[in-house]
């Protein structure tokens, strides 16, 4: 094949019909199925190119940051654990305490890959445990390993923590996370983390050309997020909730700003973080895999085109209609969610970043930044049917809670990975306060309360306009995206 690109159409095309290829596009072909593991089921003819599988092959295979533990400390967290789980993990298999370690923390098998590495690590032929951007972004959809996704069930803070005390078991010295969350909080509630300060801590100790400065004490407004899914990526010509970025594969280094990586480690790897940029523009959403009333469907379209694409744009039609995404900022007083995000970046801030190294984009000259958002910009909803809990904050569960403002539960937690198939979204539990007999750290972060700092569910009351059977249609609607 000349072509450096395979479409994803000519791929399924192969599979359904055999076509003869040579051995060198089999083998290219069995790779894109393995990092693209949505190839035959996206929602548009998208492309996985040889840059694209480089930078899938580069976030889980190259460390960019020091090392966070050894496969020795990992294998050895159950002796930390609460009883009765570490009694439990005491007769386990060495296998079987593997996966009760993911299952704590929230990690995942890479799809299709037989190495049993997790998504969201490098692990390296010494045993070396790295965090990776798939820490956050990949996750899983009801069950499934998929990269992209955010990872709602991510407990990095208790991952955290407990990688201390087993490396105390084992006489060793904490490491720069161990430290670090002891003034950085790491996210108060699974499946959220405190990624927004990250950047702004990190970006506080350079300079404009990323020379290291000594850092100006200051004070940032700590607040969890939920990781955005990656396949709204290739739409989007900004980044951040705010959008206050333009998109830019330098924009997409800045979590590397570690101490250990001077100025040159980014001219030394702008190549990869091309390729990196060009395997998030590849992704697109998963396919709903259920049932779903297409009559019912057609009507919520013609609801949600007439109350929601002016935000969140349109989708096509089967009879060749055209989408659309407007990437409109909507003023936080209009869209009345939680402000804590918008205000805890500063203008000066922004400001820096905009004349940083990550907002020139090379011979495309300086990016746009908007220093000073009025508000937070809609995202694409493709596939939003797989990428709950909702908002920037993730405090909404289900599509209907997010449909019917009034009735969002104040304090919940999830019990399954299964999805409910009712309401769409997490599988949860309501309750009045978290029980007094849970005294599992781990099990007290995986409550969501929304009457925390920076955690509120109130806002986009929209879906009050519609009557209760519009808001019936469109959650159907919302299944085909």
């Amino acid at each position: 094949m000349k072509d450096r690109s395979i479409s994803r159409e000519l791929i399924c095309e192969m599979i359904k019909f055999g076509n003869s290829v040579s051995i060198a596009a089999s083998i290219r072909l069995g790779l894109i199925l393995v990092l693209f593991p949505h190839t035959c089921v996206a929602a548009d003819k998208g492309e996985a190119s040889d840059s694209a599988l480089r930078g899938y092959r580069f976030l889980t295979e190259t460390s960019v940051l020091p090392s966070d533990f050894h496969q020795s400390t990992f294998d050895s967290l159950w002796s930390v654990w609460p009883e009765p789980l570490r009694s439990e993990a005491e007769k386990a298999s060495p296998d079987q305490r593997r996966q009760m370690a993911f299952e704590r923390y929230g990690l995942t098998k890479r799809p299709n890959d037989p190495s049993d590495k997790p998504l969201q690590y490098v692990v390296d032929t010494s045993g070396d445990w790295t965090m990776n951007c798939f820490s956050c972004h990949g996750g899983s959809v009801y069950g499934k390993p998929t990269p992209g996704a955010p990872n709602n069930r991510f407990a990095l803070q208790t991952l955290t923590e407990e990688i201390g005390k087993a490396k105390l078991r084992q006489g060793l010295l904490p490491g720069r996370m161990e430290l670090g969350a002891m003034f950085v909080p790491l996210g108060t509630t699974n499946g959220t983390t405190n990624a927004v300060v990250f950047g702004m801590g990190l970006m506080n100790g350079r300079d404009e050309k990323l020379n290291l400065v000594v850092r100006t004490p200051k004070f940032f407004t700590h607040h969890d997020m939920d990781a955005p899914p990656w396949w709204h990526f290739y739409k989007r010509p900004n980044i951040y909730i705010d959008g206050f970025a333009q998109k830019g594969h330098r924009g997409l280094m800045q979590f590397t700003l570690v101490p250990e990586n001077g100025p040159d480690f980014y001219r030394r790897h702008e190549s990869d973080f091309r390729d990196v940029f060009d395997y998030l523009s590849s992704l697109r959403a998963p396919k709903f895999d259920g049932d779903i009333d297409q009559t019912l469907a057609e009507q919520g379209r013609v609801v949600f085109e007439s109350n929601c694409a002016e935000c969140h744009g349109t989708y096509g039609t089967s009879d060749g209609g055209v989408a659309s995404y407007p990437n409109r900022r909507v003023p936080i007083q209009d869209i009345g969610t939680d402000p804590v995000r918008l205000r805890a970046l500063t203008v000066e801030g922004r400001r820096k970043y905009g004349r940083s190294w990550f907002a020139h984009a090379g011979e495309e000259g300086q990016q746009e930044t908007v220093v000073d958002p009025e508000g937070y910009v809609a995202p694409p909803l493709d596939g939003v049917w797989a990428s709950p809990p909702y908002f920037h904050n993730g405090s909404v569960p289900t599509l209907w809670d997010v449909l019917h403002p009034d009735q969002r539960p104040t304090l919940w937690r999830p019990v399954s990975q299964k999805m409910d198939a009712e309401k769409i979204g997490l599988t949860v539990e309501q309750v009045d306060s978290i029980p007094s007999d849970v005294l599992d750290i781990a099990d007290r972060r995986s409550y969501f309360d929304t009457r925390k700092f920076g955690k509120s569910n109130a806002g986009h009351h929209f879906p009050d306009a519609l009557t209760e059977t519009e808001k019936t249609s469109v959650l159907e609607y919302l299944k085909t995206l």
